[in-house]
């Protein structure tokens, strides 16, 4: 089978090792923000003041100050985080994420309490990473889903239009084209032909009785 239908074509890894990239530059970016020893260094004040502020002039309410913002920012921070794991792990293996994801976050909130000591950690925390990274594998699964049902119509319309090709062929089969007969032209012989090759009946009982040929040489 293999040598009729010839050699297999090798499988696509590019979503796997872009996927791959992403998720390492991304988690070492959250291990960065989340395990710096002194957060005052990150100016994360100075930015959440800027963020309020923008967000108040566009109706947000007074009561969402600095916690509801750092919640939210848990979150939104875990989402590529989710994004990118959902496409790393195998079709069949996703449900890992459900693990990891908490586990990463687990991780980080312990190495703040008993490592660091500027940093607070909390379960809440853990509960908007967590949540922020469901968020991101679910995204991630649909759009896959999504890629997977795709294909499967390109590839069914793809031999669908083959299958009817084969089928068109064979109920109207293109007509035979005739090769026209080239006219047999009859070449004379050459003067030793005839002098040699005479009929029996033909043939001289004397040789000065023979006819006389000049040949070309």
């Amino acid at each position: 089978m293999t040598d009729v239908l010839g050699r297999k074509p090798p499988r696509s890894r590019a979503r796997l090792w872009v996927a791959t990239i992403l998720l390492l530059v991304y988690a070492g970016f959250v291990s960065l923000v989340t395990l710096w020893p002194d957060p005052s260094d990150l100016e994360f004040g100075s930015i959440s003041d800027r963020v309020l502020n923008v967000l108040y002039r566009f109706g947000v309410p007074e009561w969402f100050g600095f916690d509801e913002l750092e919640f939210t920012a848990n979150i939104g921070m875990f989402v590529p985080l989710g994004f990118f794991l959902g496409l790393a792990l195998p079709r069949r293996a996703w449900w890992l994420a459900l693990f990891l994801l908490p586990g990463y976050s687990g991780f980080i909130e312990f190495t703040q309490a008993t490592a660091l000591e500027s940093r607070v950690s909390s379960l809440l925390d853990v509960f908007a990473n967590t949540s922020g990274g469901y968020i991101g594998l679910l995204l991630a699964m649909t759009m896959r889903a999504m890629i997977y049902a795709r294909d499967r119509r390109v590839i069914a319309r793809a031999i669908w239009e083959r299958d009817a090709e084969i089928v068109r062929a064979r109920q109207h089969p293109l007509p035979q084209q005739s090769v026209p007969q080239q006219p047999v032209t009859r070449r004379e012989p050459d003067p030793a032909t005839r002098l040699f090759e005479q009929p029996s009946q033909q043939r001289w009982q004397d040789p000065r009785d023979a006819p006389t040929e000049r040949l070309p040489f």
